[in-house]
Parts: structure tokens; C-alpha cells; sequence
């Protein structure tokens, strides 16, 4: 089944250095954007993985190198992340979001990869990943079938996945693979061909950040997911104890966790400081008729001298 789509949706795998968010990179990025009527473009990049901060190539996890084969030395001659920052950016405007147990991992460290440029290299970048609708193919196949994506390409499509773990037949086999979720599906209201429904079918949890430690109440409200502080709105936290904030800042936490309380932050700071001129106001002392300013006086006895 073709997909139903009023706007691009962009498909993505990662390889990367490691598991961590905080601390790995990305090595490897696939990109597969489905246009309305089914035309698809595909572009790879291989990214040489960069640690802005002490200003040197980061080094590969030998766990995750015999996952994926890649090795620093293939990446030698490759741009860094930042060197195609605008070019990703160009490439994500515009789309929705898919890809198989992408929001757990690869677009937490896209989004982290963005963080850095930002941060670091003082660049803006306009994207706003939280803004994208994302389906997470593995979710649906999980509330269905739950397998792995090499079982649930044989399983939907009917085909051995070569070359598994390699971003751009990884990124195919996806597409692929929410194809024959619909075709399997079709009848069953869970599974529509509609990407808002697909992406909230796929979406576990209601989180603010990707790494999950703020996360959206039954009142929308965004709360803290963990700590001694866990299940208490963001707003509470402000008010009983700002600190908190530098620390997270401060933390060791991932940029994109760090921004979006740096968000909330700016919000109740803005919030805070309307309160207290609207309290400063009500409380002036307001002028009655035939009152005179103090800066007037001077002008009323330079003229009795005249």
C-alpha cells in the first residue's frame, strides 16, 4: 500500500559511535523523503564524528564497530557534522518523521548532534525537531508483531534484509516495512493510513525532551520524570527551587534535555517578572487631582521668583 501523504515524510537510520546520547556521535546518517504521489530521494552521508568541546575526532566504541563495520579510518576524510548541519536542516524542513526505534535513539542524537552545533559553533539552525510529527515503525510493529526489523522485513515484505545495519538499507527496509504494515492492517482502526493517527499510534510516551526526563501530564503540563523531584510539574520545581535548573544545566544531561528546561526557564523567569511589575502597580500610590510631581516643584518656585 502507497502512502497516504499531504506532506513529505522523511524516513532515517543511524549509525553511530556508541549508545550514549550525551557522549557518542553520529558516524553514519540516511535520509529516505517520500514526496506525495510516492516520488523518493535518498541521500547518505558518512560524518566524521567530532567532539566540539575538546576539539578532536571522537573515538568509536569497539562494541558498536563490529555492529556496523565502520572504522575511524573510513572516516578520516569525511566533513563533521556541522560541516552539513544546513544541508540536514534543508533535507528535515518541511517533513514529517519515520524510522524504526528512531525515537529512542537515532533522533534523540540527531537532534543532540544539532545541539551542539548550536551550542558550541554559535550557529542557529531553523529546526525545531520537537515540531515534527514522527512515526516509529517499530512501535507499530511491536503493538502487532513484536519482532526485530530483520523478522518484520521478512514478516511484512517477504525478503531476507541484506546488509542490516547499514544506515541506508536500514532506512529502505523501513519505508519498506511501514508499506506492508498498512497492506497487513488494512480494516483494522488502530492502523490508518494517515500520519497524524500512524504517529500517535507509534508514540509510547508524551515526552518534552527525547531523553524522557521531562514528560507531559494529564494536564499537559511538563513534569520531571525522574529524581527527587519526579512526578512534580516543572512550574512547581521553578517556584520551590530555581537552583534546580542551573543544575540541570550544569549536569550531565543531553543539550537537548538542557534546552528544553532552559525554555521552560525563560518562561517562568518572563512569567515571574510580569507578576511582580503588575503587583508593583497595583500597590503605587495613585496621583489625585491637584496632585504635583516632585520633578514639577522646581519649575512652580522659578516661577513665584519671576
Amino acid at each position: 500500500m502507497e502512502l497516504n501523504l499531504e506532506r513529505p515524510l522523511l524516513f532515517f537510520d543511524i549509525e553511530s559511535t556508541g549508545l550514549n546520547i550525551a557522549s557518542d556521535s553520529i558516524i553514519e546518517l540516511c535520509f529516505v523523503k517520500i514526496l506525495p504521489g510516492s516520488e523518493q530521494r535518498v541521500k547518505t552521508w558518512r560524518v566524521k564524528p567530532w567532539d566540539y568541546e575538546r576539539g578532536c575526532q571522537r573515538p568509536i566504541n569497539p562494541s558498536a564497530q563490529a555492529v556496523h563495520g565502520i572504522s575511524a579510518e573510513d572516516l578520516a576524510d569525511c566533513p563533521t557534522f556541522s560541516e552539513i548541519a544546513e544541508e540536514v536542516v534543508e533535507w528535515l524542513s518541511g517533513s514529517d518523521l519515520a524510522g524504526f526505534n528512531s525515537a529512542k535513539f537515532d533522533l534523540p542524537l540527531l537532534a543532540e548532534e544539532i545541539e551542539r552545533v548550536r551550542r558550541w559553533l554559535k550557529r542557529e539552525l531553523p529546526i525545531d525537531l520537537h515540531q515534527m510529527k514522527m512515526v516509529d515503525v517499530q512501535n507499530i510493529f511491536h503493538a502487532m508483531e513484536p519482532r526485530t526489523l530483520k523478522a518484520a522485513y521478512m514478516f511484512y515484505c517477504g525478503r531476507d534484509l541484506v546488509d542490516a545495519h547499514a544506515a541506508e538499507a536500514d532506512t529502505l527496509a523501513t519505508y519498506e516495512v511501514l508499506k506492508g504494515q498498512l497492506d497487513r492492517y488494512a480494516g483494522d482502526p488502530r492502523i490508518e493510513n494517515n500520519i497524524d493517527k500512524l504517529a500517535r499510534f507509534s508514540t509510547k510516551q508524551r515526552t518534552v525532551d527525547y531523553a524522557g526526563r521531562l514528560v507531559l501530564n494529564d494536564k499537559d503540563e511538563p513534569t520531571v520524570s525522574f529524581g527527587k523531584h519526579k512526578g512534580k510539574t516543572a512550574r512547581e520545581v521553578y517556584f520551590s527551587e530555581p537552583s534546580y535548573f542551573a543544575w540541570i544545566d550544569n549536569g550531565d544531561f543531553t543539550l537537548d534535555t538542557k534546552r528544553q528546561f532552559a525554555l521552560l526557564k525563560a518562561q517562568f523567569d518572563a512569567e515571574r517578572k510580569a507578576a511582580s511589575q503588575e503587583r508593583k502597580s497595583s500597590t503605587s500610590i495613585p496621583r489625585t487631582k491637584g496632585y504635583t510631581p516632585f520633578e514639577s516643584l522646581g519649575d512652580l518656585f522659578s516661577q513665584d521668583k519671576d
